[in-house]
């Protein structure tokens, strides 16, 4: 797990902490996990502020309704999950797995989503440049030409899923990674 994710989780307490034991044993049976209820995370940016690149009506619903029903729904899902783990339901635990992995997914996605934008009073609006700019040049040849591989990824996935620009720390290449929920 990157510092980013793990610095994520934590912060968010959205899907596991891990603790080591108090016996302090190593491995995995040094480790027992503890689950939080995941909250909305407040943006560090009004709702219009992103304007006029996306309208304020519609940053508002998508974080207070889209992104919430991920963190309600998830919550949910735990709560359920609890419960089918107290009666030793081994059916239901399983069949809960993929609801906690999609609004998890979902709220995490979502939290990384408010925080790489910005107004343009922070920085944010204009088109990449420096390092990013040259890199995404290199690679797709052109912004325009990365934006249509980009919307080319993210129509290819069916249902729900994300698609991310990474960079990948040992070779230094970026590319467009999918992650499609079945």
């Amino acid at each position: 797990m990157s510092s980013k994710s793990a610095a994520l989780l934590g912060s968010r307490s959205c899907v596991r902490q891990l603790r080591v034991s108090s016996a302090g044993r190593a491995g995995a049976a040094g480790l027992s996990f503890v689950r939080t209820k995941a909250t909305l995370p407040d943006l560090a940016y009004d709702y219009n502020a992103l304007e006029p690149a996306i309208a304020g009506k519609i940053m508002e619903l998508h974080h207070k309704n889209h992104h919430n029903t991920y963190v309600t729904s998830y919550n949910t899902a735990v709560e359920k999950l609890d419960a089918a783990v107290a009666k030793s339901d081994i059916a239901s635990q399983i069949a809960l797995q993929p609801l906690i992995n999609f609004h998890g997914g979902g709220h995490i996605n979502h939290s990384l989503f408010w925080e790489n934008l910005a107004p343009t009073s922070a920085g944010g609006g204009a088109p990449p440049s420096g390092s990013l700019k040259t890199t995404i040049d290199q690679t797709y040849g052109s912004l325009e030409s990365f934006k249509t591989k980009f919307n080319t990824a993210l129509a290819g996935i069916q249902g729900s899923g994300w698609a991310w620009l990474v960079k990948d720390k040992e070779t230094g290449h970026i590319g467009i990674k999918t992650y499609a929920v079945l």
